[in-house]
């Protein structure tokens, strides 16, 4: 069973999009979303850190998101998610690719360790963001099959998968990306199914990753199948 995750402020982000100050604090407006570094104020399309040695992810204005800006820069303690998103080729591999991960959900995300090599399952869910360990040999016979997968960043991108209600979506994404898909399944679930609600959000969030939709989808559809299906981890 994968297990609740336990970094407090990981935990936080995937609870809500945004940390954000109280009225006034540091001189600023109300509600004024600061840098976790330096208290400087942010813009909304600010850039995020992750802290490796806690594996926590940090908002940055834009002064402190240079001075990590390479991988070299923050040595093994802060390194600057990417901005880049690729969305992979539906080349009829991922029933065969889901099946050799053995993830029995829709929605799940994948990261490798720079350190240990070990690859870790996110899945987003009701109950906030879960998490499990990927077998080495299945990984490996994934990046075997899959060159941009074995071509991504250690620890600051994922493998984001979408195969819920019909989907059929991979891509390579910063992630910032898969807690902020987090926060929008916890934020929008109704009851045990989800409800058709957070499937809408959760169509948007998947054409929001692209300014252009795939061939064959409007702008302003999603699947076809059932949007009251789920393929989330449940409640129960």
């Amino acid at each position: 069973m994968p297990a609740p995750i336990t970094t407090p402020r990981l935990r936080r982000l995937a609870h809500r999009p945004a940390r954000l100050r109280g009225p006034g604090a540091d001189g600023g407006p109300p509600g004024q979303e600061r840098c976790d570094l330096c208290s400087e104020p942010l813009p909304a399309g600010h850039r995020h850190l992750l802290d490796v040695r806690a594996g926590e992810v940090h908002c940055a204005c834009r002064a402190c998101s240079l001075l990590f800006d390479r991988k070299e820069a923050g040595g093994a303690h802060y390194r600057l998610l990417p901005l880049c998103r690729t969305r992979l080729d539906e080349d009829g591999a991922d029933d065969a690719l889901w099946d050799l991960l053995g993830v029995p959900v829709g929605l799940a995300f994948f990261t490798r360790d720079g350190e240990s090599g070990e690859v870790t399952a996110g899945y987003p869910s009701p109950l906030g963001l879960l998490r499990s360990t990927v077998e080495a040999e299945r990984w490996r016979a994934v990046q075997a099959s899959a060159p941009a997968v074995a071509a991504m960043a250690d620890d600051v991108e994922a493998l984001l998968v979408n195969l819920a209600n019909g989907a059929r979506e991979r891509w390579i994404v910063p992630l910032d990306d898969c807690y902020r898909l987090a926060a929008v399944v916890r934020t929008h679930w109704k009851g045990l199914g989800g409800g058709p609600e957070v499937w809408r959000h959760v169509g948007d969030f998947f054409r929001s990753l692209s300014p252009d939709p795939p061939p064959g989808l409007s702008p302003h559809t999603g699947p076809t199948t059932d949007p009251t299906t789920t393929d989330l981890p449940s409640t129960t």
